[in-house]
């Protein structure tokens, strides 16, 4: 009969390699202080990591994510077709990025707005006023919002959908990792 070699501290060394797989999303806001919807929208995302959430419910524990709060910095080009990846729009250099675009003044016409990833962070960086301020984006769940307070929500919901272990309707189709 053989005899299997204690393993010692085996509990302790399953805790830490079984927090590998317990990443904790990451969540990040490109803010402009000026625009009323991101400085709300950075309260609610703040109020989720330390108050009950959804806030209804008292007993519920806060969220768990890591915020990354990017001020008066627009994302860069390839953060920005990342994003319009997670919009559902196609990230070809043919598509207009308007999604980006505020109704400032300052923000360019039909006709001369840009085309590319680059134009548009070239843009923002010039003349902040021009973008849609919040960018909300969660880079593990791949989603993002884009200058509305209700997707950020969404987001929120999402996560909270996540840490209750309730499925949502995108994870149906959404592959499976190695861990999943």
């Amino acid at each position: 009969m053989a005899v299997r070699p204690s393993i010692p501290n085996r509990d302790k060394l399953a805790t830490m390699f079984s927090s590998f797989l317990k990443t904790l999303p990451q969540i990040s806001i490109f803010h402009n202080p000026s625009s009323p919807t991101s400085v709300r929208a950075l309260a609610m995302l703040r109020s989720a990591l330390s108050a009950p959430y959804p806030p209804d419910k008292q007993d519920a524990p806060p969220l768990q994510f890591n915020l990354e709060v990017v001020e008066r910095t627009p994302p860069t080009p390839d953060q920005i077709k990342t994003i319009m990846s997670y919009l559902g729009t196609k990230s070809s250099e043919n598509t207009p990025y308007s999604a980006f675009l505020s109704a400032h003044p300052s923000a360019p016409g039909l006709s001369e707005q840009p085309q590319t990833a680059v134009a548009i962070s070239n843009l923002a960086a010039r003349t902040p006023e021009a973008l849609k301020w919040p960018l909300v984006v969660d880079w593990h769940g791949g989603r993002a919002s884009v200058g509305d307070v209700d997707g950020v929500k969404s987001i929120l919901e999402g996560l909270r959908q996540r840490r209750d272990g309730e499925g949502t309707k995108d994870d149906v189709n959404r592959p499976g990792g190695w861990f999943s």
